[in-house]
Formats: C-alpha cells, structure tokens, sequence
C-alpha cells in the first residue's frame, strides 16, 4: 500500500490549489452551477426508478437502499465545483490533505487511515484479509450481507450469532461461538434491525476475544445514533478495523467516498487479498474535497441527525398507532416492520403501489426494512403500506419479481 495516502500536505500548497481551482471555476459556468444552492431533488435515482426498464413509474419513491434524500451538503458541492477544473491531473496533494483532516479529527497517527471510493471495497478487504478456511467469521444474525458473502468467497466457517431481545450483538455469544475465528463483524447501528451495540459491548469483545482475531465494526450509519464510536480503539493500537462511508448521513452515495481505519499492520494486510494496485482504489479529488468539506461542516450531522430522527419518529409512531409491529430501537436512517407474511411478497405488493421499500431477511422472513426518505415520501409510504397490509397474503407473489438485483435498488452494491 503506498504511504503517500497517509502524508499530510502544507496549507500553502493546498491554499494555492484550491485558489487556482477557485479561479478556474468562475470560467467555467457548469461549474459555477455546480456551486449554487441545491434543489431538492425530483424524482428518484437509478435505472429502473427512470421507468428504463420499463418496470417502475418515474415517480415511484424509492426508500430500499438507505440513501439520503437531501443529496450532498451545499459545502460538499461548493468544493467539487471549486475542485473539479484540477482534474486534469492527480492531484495526491488533495487526498493527502482530507486524510489530515481525518487523522486530526479521531486523533489518529499518520498511517491509520485509507481514503477509498466508498466503503464496499475495504469493508470487503477488511473481512477478507482476517477470515479463510482456518479463521472462521463470527457474526450477528440478521447483519449485513456482505460479512457471510466474504466469507463464502474465502471459503471460511461462517458462526451466524442471533441478536439480543434488545436487537444488539450478542458479544459474549459471539465469543463462545468459536475458540479461535479470524474476525468478528460487528455492523453498528445494525442493518437490516437499525439498532445498536453499546460501546461498552464492544470494548468487551476486544477484551475478551482470542488473540490473533480482529474486531471488525461497520459504522456506515454511525452519524445517525447517538452512540459513541469505537474509532479511539484505533487510535489506542487495539485489534479493531473501522469502516465509515460518506455514502449515508453526508449523502454521497453517488459520489463514492469511504474509509477504512485500521493500524497500519492491518491496512497492509489488504494487499494479501488482492494487487497492490488494486487493493485501495483511488478516490477522485473531487470526492476527497466534498468529503472533506462534509468533515468541516459542523452543522451538518446534527442537522441531518435531526431531520431524520424526526420523521423517522413520525412515521413510526403511524404504525404504532395503527396496531403495526415494528422493531423498537432504530437510530438509523431505516426501521423493520412486520407484514405478516413473506416479505418479498410484500416489497412486490409495494411497488405495484409506486413505492419500492427494502427487502427481508432469513432470520426475519416476515420482516421488511423501510428508508427513512422525505417526509412527503414517507406519507406515500405510509398510505401504500395501510392499502398493502389490507390485502389477503398471497395477493401478488415476490417470486414474479426479480429482486433486488433487478428492480428494487440496494445498497448490497455501495461498491
């Protein structure tokens, strides 16, 4: 892995960057857009919500793959619209300058931090580069997919652990599960359920696993919650791999930009899954400057914490009041709601409805994960599924469907 992702860069030289890149825009109209004021979006994104396909209205309202419906911050765009007129060259500097900006947030060294388009690729790597046919994965079920997927592609023991009552990792089973596994996948808030893992369970797991196992905690969602983070796990030189993704509270999704923090020891450990040169892929300057931007913006995660746990909130207390069982305890951008009856069944019921929500789980087969979208989106979601609920099962059949691969988008793919 090349050192030059984690060197720092002068303020002079980014300064002088940044304003010949300020200049530049000012020549460029398109990029002078870029910069104004963002419109809430219209429409929904992809392929098949564009009615491409031919299988879904252009308005159908997609809350399937937990992004974020308010977009990139207006910082965000302002720095790619002053960032792009660079991108004719590589431009290291700037990479090096948001990973500064990083390291100096969680109080990290030089060193603990990888800058990658999204967070699919290390996520993956992180699990990859622990686990095999002697180190077996440990994690919750129902979790994330992509942990027993990785561990399928390496052909390691996969030890599902079931959730709490309280819909948590069950850390001390997760120990007892295997005297010596490869890593623990730990994904917090928890998708599909939204719910969380107390630090404190966390630093027991560190404490008490074996050693030679590594703790690997996804915090895709983690800006949703009010829990504390495990990053200073990394910093004290412990056992633990953290993920991140600008992809869901910073609105991102589209213009890929994650993180993996790790010891230096454990990062290096990636490049024995894959080429060097394909281990960490770059990320464009522009990503790096929105994602930086989104760093620097204090406002921003409180703000959008709030818009969310508000109509979260909202629409939780709707089901509720109508008799509805949901899984208590979501501090994400996503909640799970019982149907009654196969979820794909149902989620195929939905989109017939113009509304296309997120699909179930083995562990939960009659459970479907909603997004949280806009509050108006929400209130279309609400009237669909009181219609879809009113229905005898067995009405429309999930099998007609091609899911999710297909028709309904998914964050399986955040790449």
């Amino acid at each position: 892995m090349s050192s030059s992702i984690y060197t720092g860069v002068s303020r002079r030289s980014f300064m002088r960057i940044l304003g010949a890149a300020s200049a530049a825009a000012t020549s460029f109209p398109a990029l002078a857009a870029v910069q104004a004021p963002a419109a809430a979006p219209q429409g929904r994104r992809g392929m098949a919500a564009a009615g491409m396909d031919g299988s879904m209205s252009p308005d159908t309202v997609i809350i399937s793959s937990n992004e974020n419906p308010l977009g990139p911050a207006q910082s965000a765009l302002s720095a790619i619209g002053q960032t792009a007129p660079l991108g004719g060259r590589y431009h290291h500097e700037e990479t090096m300058q948001t990973v500064k900006v990083i390291n100096d947030l969680f109080g990290l060294k030089p060193g603990y931090v990888a800058l990658t388009p999204g967070s699919g690729g290390p996520l993956d790597l992180a699990l990859m580069s622990n686990i095999g046919p002697d180190k077996p994965l440990v994690y919750g079920d129902p979790s994330y997919e992509q942990g027993f997927r990785a561990a399928e592609t390496m052909k390691a023991p996969k030890y599902p652990v079931p959730l709490t009552p309280t819909f948590a990792h069950d850390v001390r089973a997760m120990v007892k599960a295997h005297p010596a596994p490869g890593a623990y996948y730990i994904v917090n808030p928890n998708n599909p359920t939204g719910t969380i893992t107390p630090r404190e369970d966390i630093l027991w797991l560190l404490a008490n696993k074996p050693a030679g196992s590594v703790v690997i905690v996804d915090e895709a969602y983690h800006h949703f919650s009010n829990e504390d983070s495990v990053i200073d796990q990394v910093a004290a030189d412990k056992d633990i791999i953290v993920v991140r993704t600008f992809s869901k509270i910073y609105g991102m999704a589209g213009i890929r930009a994650g993180m993996a923090i790790a010891r230096p020891d454990l990062l290096a450990k990636f490049t024995n899954v894959a080429a060097p040169a394909r281990s960490l892929a770059s990320i464009s300057i522009t990503s790096s400057a929105a994602a930086r931007a989104s760093l620097l913006d204090k406002d921003l995660v409180p703000l959008r914490r709030k818009i969310n746990g508000d109509v979260r909130s909202e629409t939780l207390e709707f089901l509720t009041k109508h008799n509805y069982k949901i899984v208590p305890g979501s501090q994400a951008n996503f909640f799970m709601v019982d149907v009654k009856r196969p979820g794909r069944d149902f989620q195929a019921a939905m989109v017939k409805e113009n509304v296309a929500i997120g699909r179930s789980w083995p562990a939960m087969p009659n459970f479907v994960r909603v997004t949280v979208g806009t509050k108006q989106e929400m209130e279309k979601f609400q009237t669909a599924f009181v219609k879809c609920m009113d229905m005898p099962p067995g009405t429309v059949n999930g099998a007609s469907l091609h899911l999710p691969e297909h028709l309904i988008p998914s964050e399986l793919y955040r790449g």
